[in-house]
């Protein structure tokens, strides 16, 4: 199958939030060897590896741009130069993150509103969205599958991925769904207590490219790019 490439945030490779939250989900995106979460007290009877069993195969980060095939005519190292020019102009930026439930899903969120981040993810969307091929018709479905809007819909046909723009909400995916309200809380709690060191201001600094080479592996960091305007 045709590979995926995404325009994610990723923290800097070797800090305490990249290395804590990779070894949580079990692998490395940069590296793509499997990570060693150490035992967490309170949760010895959960099936861990079936908890992050999805976020795993993303790696950790923050979607910015979605997922995409590439359009006819564009290539990786064209992708990678217009992400990297992109990101040189840019200025880094702080806002407070913390784990918080999304839904029935577990993830670092943003503790205060951010144009900064609005404009980024804006941006991403956009600027570089001549790299992405139209979605199939299967994915297509496979997106109908969720209940969206009509302006939802549009979006995806539009933009390739319905929740943008208006509908955005920055995140860094820590679980997969947690049905069972109780677990889930039990889970956040000790989540909280495991990244405390990592909740407070964020310094948000750069862009990554991730790619997936097929539907059936897992995304890898190809670079990222720092801030540097």
């Amino acid at each position: 199958m045709t590979a995926r490439y995404a325009i994610y945030y990723a923290p800097r490779p070797g800090t305490r939030l990249w290395d804590k939250a990779s070894a949580w989900l079990g692998a490395d995106a940069y590296t793509g060897a499997a990570a060693s979460r150490r035992p967490l007290p309170g949760l010895d009877a959960l099936d861990l590896d079936a908890l992050t069993q999805d976020p795993r195969g993303y790696g950790f980060h923050g979607t910015l741009k979605a997922p995409f095939e590439l359009a006819p005519g564009r290539g990786e190292a064209e992708l990678l130069a217009a992400v990297g020019r992109r990101a040189a102009g840019l200025p880094p930026f702080e806002v407070p993150i913390a784990p918080a439930a999304l839904g029935r899903f577990l993830a670092f969120q943003l503790q205060q509103p951010s144009p900064e981040m609005q404009a980024l993810h804006a941006l991403c969307v956009r600027d570089f969205d001549t790299f992405r091929a139209p979605l199939s018709d299967a994915d297509l479905a496979r997106r109908r599958k969720a209940p969206l809007t009509p302006e939802q819909d549009a979006r995806l046909v539009e933009w390739g991925y319905p929740h943008v723009l208006e509908d955005f909400r920055f995140h860094m995916t820590l679980t997969g769904s947690i049905r069972d309200d109780a677990v889930r809380t039990r889970v956040l709690a000790v989540l909280r207590d495991h990244f405390m060191e990592e909740t407070g201001p964020h310094l948000f600094d750069g862009l990554a490219v991730f790619k997936q080479d097929d539907r059936e592996a897992r995304f890898r960091i190809l670079e990222r790019f720092s801030f540097s305007a």
